[in-house]
């Protein structure tokens, strides 16, 4: 049973190594295959104040969606060997595996609900420092490694909101002339 909170433990570490070193490492790279967390994904986030479209399509796909999946399909099969060892950590290597997906997912589809639930993953992609914040599921390695960057609820937040917004509202004037 103790595989439980080490498998826990252990997915926020590579939830935290596989964001900043592979999709943001690697990913920088228009020509890598991790490059659509980067050139898609994030520009979906930002574009569409933290939604992305991407998650109305199916998971399987060769898309930034399917890619994710892809990747945490890959990263469970990584632990399967484990698993006459320590079945317990497997097991639960696999529920993280599709927790994050889930909330993940569900971040992306509704904005509000990541704000409130998931304000660490929120502040990775709305925050100035998009290369900071590398966990999903628990801030807890952001917290260990000193990469927690707060941005939703701050003054910086609230003058970003009031200047997009006024650039909507000129933008909208604008057209109506």
């Amino acid at each position: 049973m103790l595989g439980v909170p080490i498998a826990i433990v252990f997915s926020n570490g590579v939830e935290w190594l596989v964001h900043k070193y592979v999709l943001h490492g690697l990913g920088a790279r228009k020509s890598s295959f991790w490059s659509f967390h980067w050139h898609e994904h994030h520009r979906n986030a930002r574009r569409d104040g933290f939604f992305d479209p991407d998650y109305q399509r199916s998971a399987f796909g060769w898309h930034a969606q399917g890619k994710e999946v892809l990747g945490l399909f890959g990263l469970s099969i990584l632990v399967t060997p484990l698993l006459p060892w320590a079945p317990y950590f497997v097991l639960t290597a696999y529920f993280t595996a599709y927790y994050y997906y889930r909330c993940h997912k569900r971040a992306h589809q509704d904005p509000v609900w990541a704000r409130a639930h998931l304000p660490w993953h929120y502040d990775h992609h709305m925050g100035q420092n998009q290369h900071s914040n590398w966990c999903v599921t628990r801030p807890w390695f952001d917290h260990i490694l000193g990469t927690r960057e707060p941005y939703a609820g701050t003054d910086r937040e609230r003058a970003d909101v009031e200047k997009r917004a006024d650039r909507e509202a000129r933008a909208a004037a604008r057209a109506a002339e």
